[in-house]
């Protein structure tokens, strides 16, 4: 494990692997960069592989303000100027498909985009159903009277409870600054990127993801030009950790990685 001071952030990463091609994995949204362990395994010795907290995950420092995807992007292309290297594949589970697709739309780049490998994938915003909107709204209203000083005063255990019970488990788990960050990321619909998209593009699902469903994927495999879509049955949305040996094998094929 080694850390480096990137824009007066201390960022948490390790590297492993050999070989002059590299490997960026980018986290989904609350991990650690160890979940990402067996993918670094599957890999091997044929690519360097890169792992890192993101500002906020892990043992990174936070974000000194609430950040957006595109300052996420930002943060990758100083991250990887930092520890010098000019081109790569990158992969994204869940967020860090979010910001691989931002990326992938950028005129220009500091590094070369190689391939791309999104696994179950963020970046669709579903369609909301009339109960959720009538959820929402019902939400809203709530948190304009509980912002009220008044009402925190008077009743300050009430108000902490009940903003505890709102919102996904991220968000309830998250910091102030990180639950401001999600929100501007699950706010931020980025379907009409995924056209943009212009390196090779290998897909991985777990049919039975709740969090980017299935149709997701389909979406994404239908709209960008050079993509390939593997569904991994049974699993949800860690399907790289739910079928290991699958998951290794269509990986490794894709990368044109032998059997050693």
């Amino acid at each position: 494990m080694s850390s480096i001071l990137v824009d007066n952030y201390n960022i948490n990463y390790k590297i492993t692997g050999a070989g002059s091609r590299y490997i960026l994995m980018l986290q989904g949204w609350g991990t650690t960069l160890e979940v990402y362990d067996s993918v670094a395994t599957a890999v091997g010795n044929a690519y360097q592989f890169i792992q890192l907290d993101l500002p906020g995950f892990g043992k990174s420092d936070e974000p000194r303000e609430p950040w957006a995807v595109d300052d996420y992007a930002d943060f990758v292309e100083k991250f990887l100027k930092a520890i010098e290297i000019d081109s790569v594949i990158l992969m994204g589970h869940s967020y860090g498909g979010r910001i691989i697709i931002k990326l992938a739309n950028r005129d220009k780049l500091d590094f070369n985009i190689e391939k791309i490998v999104l696994v179950d994938a963020a970046g669709i915003m579903p369609k909301k159903t009339f109960l959720q909107k009538l959820k929402v709204k019902k939400y809203k209203i709530l948190k304009k009277i509980f912002n009220i000083k008044v009402m925190e005063i008077l009743f300050p255990e009430l108000i902490e409870d009940w903003r505890s019970r709102q919102g996904s488990a991220d968000y309830r788990n998250a910091t102030p600054i990180m639950r401001q960050t999600l929100v501007k990321s699950v706010n931020e619909d980025l379907t009409h990127l995924l056209a943009g998209i212009r390196q090779e593009t290998l897909l991985v699902w777990g049919d039975k993801d709740t969090a980017t469903p299935i149709e997701d994927a389909h979406k994404m495999d239908e709209l960008i030009p050079n993509s390939g879509l593997v569904v991994l049955e049974g699993t949800g949305h860690y399907s790289f950790l739910e079928k290991p040996g699958m998951f290794r094998n269509v990986l490794r094929a894709f990368l044109g990685i032998g059997e050693n």
